[in-house]
């Protein structure tokens, strides 16, 4: 495998609730089924009737009126065609694309293959919509998924069936199938597949000292009930099978977190369960080694391990290092300063153990991490980086053997180089871009085709956001183009020119319009500065009426390592925003400043800057909406989100109480230390204490004049559920009356239909119908 991966006093009202031990499973972006006594009743203060019409709009239902909305197109392994589903749930058809020759020829029916599927037991009332995976021409054997398992559909004979999940292997398997690696007890062994026999690779492994493996995170730790549970090894064989290619990790004095499972299901008791997760701004977190096994030395009983002439890497999340055998067998190593100053990318000789510098990176105050990108381009002679040097992510080259720190600009100008799709041999480059196009929302992504002489062409260019996927010969693209209010129009085009060779199909939501759904509205207004553009999309109920006066519901999530905007038809309409509307509000996201993708300057405001940044620009668009629509209520402003979003959710209220009423904030990091490293460091660097308290929800919980709800689960391994019990202890001893909700056996997505009903609750009773 490869190593490569390129985050109560009296006073108050505390309802500490556990969710009645539903599932962990997160159900996303679905509503619950309105059942018994409560579908003629209330449910936390909503009438039934309330329910079921938002129920009508739920993401599930939503995507049901919409007819194509995904073709599930993709290339076959072969590189000779393109496979897709078109045509309503259960009488749709699976169709494929000769590249050669353009023609359409089809595969299966769903009628055909729900029969099938009838036959082998699954349950097909109501129709089944099957997703296809991957065709083999030369068997004539179709894959596709149905009913949560992969089945496989031979033409020729019209059998199907299922493909049955292989064990999972046991250690990394050698290229020429000779040995095997695998991990006990903190080190590796080499295990000698014809006879069994073992030989240690490593012997000084220890829980503080481990080899080829990462510590497990606590939802892993959960599902196994053992805080060493069956981890995958992290190793990589070079070609000739005569090397390892792994990692040391030391713990280095990192901090040992606690968890406690309250409710176990099967268990009277709770369990508890020690783990490794280092935290934003901690003096000392876990180093990575780079480490080679020579596999004759071990064999031989000679030393066999070398640590290349490799910086350690600082380990900020539970995650693989950036690290590889290249086609060359040379090592390649993506390594990254604490507080992300610098960012470097080594090449090593295996067995020298030396190590050659061959891109730097260095900004002020950091480098961005998910606005740089950095790879080798052997197609090229070279390498690649996306860097923000001009303070907008471009796409730069550099010759073997140049300045590590140089490199030509093959792109320029304010707009965003946001990945490379593909590199071919001499060039051109396919890269996905965004902000380049004038008169064009600034978030839609392109495709183009750059030259090594900096020429560049836009191979996508209708005005539309472009999701688009390239073949692996970089020859074709499948492109699938939408608005947030225009239904996707899916596309196979020429990557030598962009030319559309054959439309697809196109979604249709006629269904959806009849049912008197309301589209949401892209909006446009400037910052302080009169000149720079801040967006939003707005979301209305079902037969909207402009007369009436509606709260608004801001549903936040302030980045910065990425932006709220969804630039699709898919992102905007098949999602609960839409229901949440139904209640009776008019729901809201908007982008300000201090978010990804709009350059340095625009994200800059959010350095050592989180408690603060983009509340005024969101108040000063609320307020633009306000001014173009008299029907928005801005006496009745409410926020929520998840995650980073709970952490916006618990400042806007706390940092702007007088405009934000009412808050519904789940799994927030609300104090930034409390947080895995790497999230917080992207723009946080290596702050003080001072600074790190001054960005903490914590520090302002005595601001609170309003309705706050604090929901996180209680087995939480992406944000500790301790980040919001600090927070509901700080608004305890402020006397600040608040809701806490902790989810059992819960983790980082709370979203089920416990959450579902409390969040909406919340926001009817004091937002929508205020008593």
């Amino acid at each position: 495998m490869s190593l490569r991966s390129s985050r109560l006093t009296a006073f108050v009202s505390v309802t500490a609730l556990c969710a009645l031990a539903l599932p962990v499973a997160a159900i996303a972006q679905t509503l619950p089924t309105l059942a018994g006594p409560a579908a003629v009743s209330e449910v936390f203060g909503v009438p039934a009737a309330v329910r079921v019409q938002a129920e009508r709009f739920s993401a599930a239902n939503v995507r049901a009126l919409i007819t194509d909305l995904d073709l599930r197109a993709k290339f076959t392994a072969d590189g000779q065609g393109v496979i897709y589903r078109t045509g309503a749930k259960g009488a749709g058809r699976i169709l494929r694309v000769d590249l050669k020759t353009s023609g359409v020829s089809e595969l299966a029916t769903e009628t055909t293959l729900t029969a099938l599927l009838a036959a082998q037991g699954l349950k097909t009332d109501g129709g089944i919509e099957v997703a296809p995976t991957q065709y083999d021409r030369d068997k004539d054997i179709l894959s596709f998924y149905a009913g949560a398992r992969e089945w496989r559909y031979e033409r020729a004979s019209g059998k199907l069936y299922p493909v049955e999940r292989l064990p999972t292997e046991t250690g990394v398997l050698s290229p020429d199938g000779k040995y095997r690696v695998v991990s006990r007890n903190y080190n590796l062994w080499l295990v000698e597949v014809a006879t069994g026999r073992e030989t240690a690779l490593t012997t000084d492994g220890v829980y503080d000292r481990r080899y080829g493996q990462n510590y497990p995170q606590l939802g892993d730790m959960v599902a196994a009930n053992s805080e060493t549970p069956d981890m995958r090894v992290s190793v990589q064989w070079s070609g000739d099978s005569r090397r390892l290619l792994t990692y040391r990790l030391d713990r280095n004095g990192s901090y040992i977190w606690h968890a406690v499972q309250p409710n176990p299901p099967g268990s009277r008791f709770p369990r508890t369960f020690a783990y490794v997760y280092p935290n934003a701004g901690a003096a000392e977190v876990p180093q990575v080694h780079p480490v080679v096994v020579d596999i004759s030395a071990a064999l031989e009983g000679k030393p066999a391990l070398t640590l290349p002439d490799l910086p350690a890497q600082s380990l900020l999340w539970p995650g693989d290092p950036n690290l590889w055998f290249n086609e060359a067998g040379r090592i390649v190593y993506e390594w990254q300063a604490r507080g992300y100053g610098e960012v470097e990318l080594f090449e090593a000789d295996p067995v020298t153990g030396k190590s050659q510098l061959r891109l730097h990176e260095a900004l002020s105050p950091n480098v961005y991490v998910t606005s740089t990108s950095m790879r080798a381009a052997p197609e090229l002679g070279g390498y690649l980086i996306i860097s923000e040097r001009s303070n907008w992510a471009q796409l730069y080259f550099l010759q073997d053997g140049e300045n590590p720190s140089g490199g030509k600009a093959l792109t320029k100008g304010d707009w965003e180089v946001t990945g490379i799709a593909h590199v071919a041999k001499g060039g051109p480059i396919l890269i996905t871009g965004i902000g380049r196009e004038t008169g064009v929302n600034p978030y839609f992504r392109s495709l183009y085709k750059v030259m090594l002489d900096g020429k560049i062409v836009n191979l996508t260019p209708e005005p539309l956001d472009h999701d688009t996927t390239v073949s692996e010969d970089g020859e074709w693209i499948i492109d699938r183009m939408s608005t947030p209010s225009e239904p996707p129009r899916t596309v196979l085009r020429r990557a030598s020119d962009g030319v559309i060779v054959l439309e697809l199909g196109r979604a249709d939501h006629s269904a959806l319009l009849a049912a008197g759904f309301t589209l949401p509205e892209v909006f446009e207004t400037t910052a302080e500065d009169g000149k720079t553009k801040l967006y939003g999309t707005i979301y209305r109920p079902a037969h909207f009426d402009p007369s009436k006066s509606y709260p608004v519901i801001e549903n936040v999530y302030t980045g910065p390592t990425t932006h709220r905007f969804a630039e699709t038809y898919g992102g905007n309409v098949p999602t609960n925003l839409a229901a949440l509307a139904q209640f009776g509000a008019i729901v809201v996201i908007i982008d300000g400043k201090g978010t990804s993708q709009r350059g340095k300057a625009f994200r800059m405001p959010a350095w050592q800057n989180l408690g603060e940044v983009g509340l005024d620009d969101h108040i000063r668009v609320l307020k633009a909406m306000k001014a173009k629509y008299l029907y928005f209520d801005l006496d009745r402003v409410g926020v929520y989100g998840g995650s980073a979003g709970g952490y916006d959710t618990a400042r806007f209220v706390l940092r702007r109480p007088d405009f934000y009423k009412v808050g519904v904030a789940s799994s927030g990091n609300h104090d930034l230390r409390l947080d895995k490293a790497w999230w917080p460091e992207t723009t946080m660097g290596n702050a003080d204490d001072a600074t790190w308290e001054k960005n903490s929800n914590i520090s302002v919980a005595g601001n609170l004049k309003g309705h706050l709800m604090l929901i996180h689960g209680d087995i939480d391994d992406n944000v500790p559920v301790a980040a919001t019990l600090r927070l509901s202890a700080a608004l305890t001893a402020a006397g600040k009356p608040h809701d806490l909700v902790i989810l059992s056996n819960t983790p980082h997505n709370v979203n089920q239909p416990y959450y579902w009903n409390r969040l909406t609750g919340y926001f009817y009773q004091y937002l929508i119908e205020v008593k």
